[in-house]
């Protein structure tokens, strides 16, 4: 479905200007006195239906820009004919990479093995099965150029994703901004551009749980945002499902926000008062000789009992779900495993492995 351009516009970001950065280096790349080039990374999974006609139509536009560039897909541990088809892609194009990774490692893990092979001026990231439309790359590349590091994208007209799933989406934005020091863009998608400043700040981020969006604002630079219609999905359907959402969900939270240990903190500190609230009034009953009315009291310390037990479960399982990450964490192993790097017209694929 082709975008109206009315709905393609660039916008400023939270907290940032339209003013363009007065810097030697924006004004250089504004008058084009640097060399450019741009590296696209696409996470691939089970897109074999839809990656013909999607590599058609990003190839076409990147031929419009006429910067030199290469598209990096990286393929995410398909089961389907994916890996099979991009090698053959690969083989009639040599601006086109394949990244295979080991097994499936999940969308942020894949698109961080994709950040960690370009090398280019200008990093793009975005998905492959066709509702980030590829015609709003120059749009991307356009505000760029002004001078910003970095350009995000948002989402506005979503007739398709159901009622639900938009409702959640609002309210996760606004909670993880509520509770969280990191300030997101609603509606944002990992569909975005930064420079290769940004990108080398994101690739000195070691985490193992990886909420991309959440670290391509905590890095910061100077940021604006392209407002665009997502188009029909290709083919397929979606591969976040309900578990893996809610797990990207608690990595954000847990990532960008202490906020859940502290209520924990503060829970405590409201059932110590209700104790210490209960000591009083059960010493006012003693004094006024009235103990022999406590024996009646079996509903109110069971009520309690279940409360606080309850509430004394929740906040170990808060607890345990830091440590957990903790625990994952100084293990330091790689985020991704790369099983080979295939790249033409060389006579065989490199097949080097890597890990990041």
């Amino acid at each position: 479905m082709p975008n109206d351009p009315s709905t393609q516009r660039a916008v400023p970001a939270l907290g940032t200007s339209e003013q363009q950065p007065a810097t030697a280096s924006g004004r250089a790349q504004f008058c084009g006195l640097l060399p450019k080039s741009v590296d696209v990374v696409i996470p691939l999974l089970n897109e074999s239906l839809g990656l013909e006609q999607f590599h058609q139509e990003l190839s076409s536009v990147m031929e419009s820009l006429k910067y030199p560039y290469r598209i990096i897909y990286v393929e995410d541990g398909s089961t389907d004919c994916t890996l099979e088809m991009l090698i053959r892609l690969a083989e009639k194009d040599p601006r086109v990479t394949v990244v295979e990774l080991s097994r499936n490692f999940g969308h942020q893990a894949a698109l961080s093995a994709g950040m960690d092979i370009a090398g280019a001026d200008y990093l793009i990231t975005m998905d492959g099965d066709g509702q980030h439309p590829p015609s709003l790359i120059p749009d991307l590349v356009s505000a760029v150029q002004r001078g910003y590091d970095m350009v995000l994208t948002r989402r506005m007209d979503q007739q398709e994703v159901p009622q639900a799933k938009q409702w959640t989406s609002r309210m996760f934005y606004r909670l993880l901004n509520l509770i969280g020091s990191t300030q997101l863009e609603p509606g944002g998608a990992d569909f975005r551009l930064v420079s290769a400043q940004v990108a080398v700040a994101l690739r000195s981020l070691p985490e193992h749980h990886r909420f991309l969006r959440g670290m391509v604002a905590w890095v910061g630079f100077r940021t604006t945002v392209v407002e665009f219609t997502p188009n029909k999905r290709i083919s397929g359907s979606a591969k976040y499902s309900i578990r893996k959402m809610l797990g990207l969900a608690m990595d954000a939270v847990s990532s960008f926000s202490l906020v859940p240990l502290q209520m924990a903190m503060v829970l405590g500190a409201l059932f110590l008062v209700v104790a210490l609230t209960e000591v009083l009034y059960v010493s006012s009953i003693w004094l006024r000789g009235r103990g022999g009315e406590l024996a009646l009291g079996w509903v109110s310390l069971m009520f309690v009992l279940l409360f606080l037990g309850g509430a004394v479960l929740i906040t170990l399982g808060i607890i345990g779900l830091y440590v957990g990450y903790i625990f994952q964490e100084v293990k330091r192993r790689p985020v991704f495993i790369i099983r080979a790097i295939h790249q033409f017209p060389t006579a065989t694929s490199t097949g080097r492995p890597h890990s990041g």
